[in-house]
Formats: structure tokens, sequence, C-alpha cells
């Protein structure tokens, strides 16, 4: 780890060292409300053009640390390029993401190709040294990759889901064809998030989005093996943050798991979750997405609010509980991240 790395605000927030400010970055920071994220998008004809051309991933991951001077900068890829490199035809339209050939048997399982992601994810590379290039010194970067009970989701349903029917059939009438799927999937994790280490990205988050449907006992079994063996081989490399989706009730199984961060999710106390980690992590969040709906001067208010809720503790992470929502105004994220950026511990 270089001298410069070890300088930045992110990571030494990280690390739960003593910081001058709390730093602020936002899941989802790079997107549709931002105008000049629309117009790349409108030249490369749609989302996947945009995150395979590693010119314009790097551009539009570098749109909002332009415009708002966040503290850090995630790559815009998304979770679901592992599941395509091993044989698993991705698509995007309005209605989200769609897998042709979704998994439903232990042939389906026993088909999947184990991705190489310095051939397979190439792309994903060249935008990380892109972006890592572009930055300026104190910004850091992030990589990322979805959780594999998360990516079996998509893998079973063939996309999202409101009701994961699939996913419970499978999960309950066969469990050890649901387990290979999870081994199989956690070593392309672990894979592509390596190779974005070595690819320049300085901290990675692992996103389990739809976590929080499982119940304590299923997440034990379904989640928590394989998400700890990623945090045994990656944390070696890079800090690792763990998001779990909508998850308050696995929150303490969560901030157990030797990760270096745990992401808050906002209908939870930060100050409650603060209590509950006792040291052992450091903590991301956990500002309601929703409220940038507000007026900036209420914007402000409600930060300097959560930030005054935690004053005085290591290793917080300002950000969102989950991700910016589309029809966010821009001068809503200008006044949170100004009003972090300002407010001193």
């Amino acid at each position: 780890m270089t001298e410069r790395t070890r300088e930045k605000l992110l990571l030494r927030a990280l690390r739960r060292e003593a910081v001058e400010r709390t730093p602020v970055w936002l899941m989802r920071q790079a997107g549709r409300y931002l105008p000049e994220y629309r117009a790349v998008r409108a030249q490369a004809g749609g989302f996947l053009e945009m995150v395979r051309d590693p010119e314009l991933a790097a551009e539009v991951t570098l749109q909002p640390i332009r415009r708002f001077g966040m503290d850090g900068a995630i790559l815009f890829s998304d979770i679901l390029l592992p599941l395509e490199a091993m044989g698993l035809p991705l698509a995007f339209d309005e209605g989200g993401p769609e897998l042709a050939r979704p998994i439903r048997t232990r042939a389906d399982v026993e088909a999947l190709r184990v991705a190489e992601p310095a051939r397979d994810l190439a792309y994903v590379g060249e935008a990380l040294r892109r972006v890592k290039a572009g930055l300026p010194e104190e910004v850091a970067l992030l990589g990322f990759a979805g959780a594999p009970f998360t990516l079996a989701t998509y893998a079973i349903e063939g996309g999202t889901s409101k009701s994961f029917l699939e996913v419970r059939k499978l999960l309950y009438r066969d469990p050890e064809t649901f387990e290979a799927l999870l081994e199989r999937l956690s070593e392309v994790v672990i894979r592509h998030l390596l190779y974005q280490a070595e690819s320049g990205a300085e901290a990675l988050v692992l996103f389990d989005t739809w976590a929080g449907t499982l119940t304590r006992e299923d997440y034990r079994r379904f989640a928590e093996p394989w998400t700890r063996r990623i945090v045994a081989k990656v944390l070696p490399r890079a800090p690792l943050v763990l998001f779990a989706g909508q998850a308050e009730h696995l929150l303490e199984t969560q901030l157990a798991l030797g990760a270096t961060a745990v992401a808050v999710d906002h209908r939870t106390s930060l100050a409650r979750a603060f209590e509950l980690a006792r040291g052992r992590c450091a903590l991301q969040g956990n500002f309601d997405p929703g409220a940038l709906f507000l007026p900036p001067p209420e914007v402000a208010r409600r930060t300097r609010a959560l930030l005054e809720s935690v004053r005085g503790q290591r290793g917080h992470v300002l950000n969102v509980g989950h991700g910016v929502l589309p029809p966010t105004e821009p001068e809503s994220v200008a006044a949170f991240v100004a009003t972090a950026q300002e407010f001193r511990a």
C-alpha cells in the first residue's frame, strides 16, 4: 500500500483511524439523475454498452466527482457481469435485467463456466485504470461485486422478482443444488474482486441486495458461509464493505463477519448500529435516499442531524442507505455532500 493510499480520508475512516471529518460518497452516485450521465447514455445507446466501454464507464464514474467532489468514486459497472461471463446471456431493458437461460437444475449449475476476470471482464480492469488516472489524488477508487446469494436470485429468476418464487422452490426443495450454485458463484466473485484490486481499486464493496429476503436461519446457511469466505480471501488485498438490502434483522450477523465495514440501511438507527458494532468494524450510511427529494436546505439540516447523532464515533463513512434515486435533483446531492464536508466532528 502506497503512502498516497494511506493518506486518503475514506480509507483512513474505513480503518477506523482518527479523521478530520467524515468522508462521504453515495451508492449510485453516477446515474440518471445527472444530465451529463443522460447525455453519455444517449450517445452510447444503452446501459450495457456504457458498462462494456471502458472510456464511457470511466467518464460517467468521474462525472459526480467533478460536479460534487465526493471522497470516493465507485466504478460504473453492474453486479450481473460475472453471470454473463459464466455463460448466462444478459440483456437490459426498461424493466431491468434479463437472463435468457435461468438456472433451474443441477445440470444448469454444472454447465456454468468458471469465469476468468482478466480475460472475460477485461473491460472492467481497463475502466478502473482509466478512472484511477483521472481521479484527484485525495479521492479513493472503489470496485464492487454482487454477493453469491444475490447473484443466485437473478440467475434462478432470470431477472428481478417480487416473490422470488423460483428461488424459494430451489432453495427449499433442492438445497444441495442451491449450495452448488453458491459455491461456483463465490469462486467467481472472489476472482472478480481481486482482479479489481489488481486493476486499481483501493476498496471494495460486496452487494447482497436481496439478503434481506432471507430469515436469519436461512441467511446462516445460504449466505453467511460464502460471505465469510469472500471476506477471508479479499480482505488481505483491500478493505471490504458489506451491504445487505433491507436487512436490519441480519445486522448483528453482518457485524460479526470480519469485514472492514458494514453498510447500514436508512431504516436502522446509525447510533444503535455503532453500539452493536462495538468497534469491530467501520459503518457506512445511512441517509434516506428518498430524503434527497427535499429542498437543499432541508437536506443539509438532516445531514447535520445524522452526523451529530454519531459525533465522536470512529469509523463512519457517510452514504445513503441504498442508492441515489433517478428523480433526485443534483442540487440536493450537492447540499448533502457540501454539508458533510463542512461538518467537523
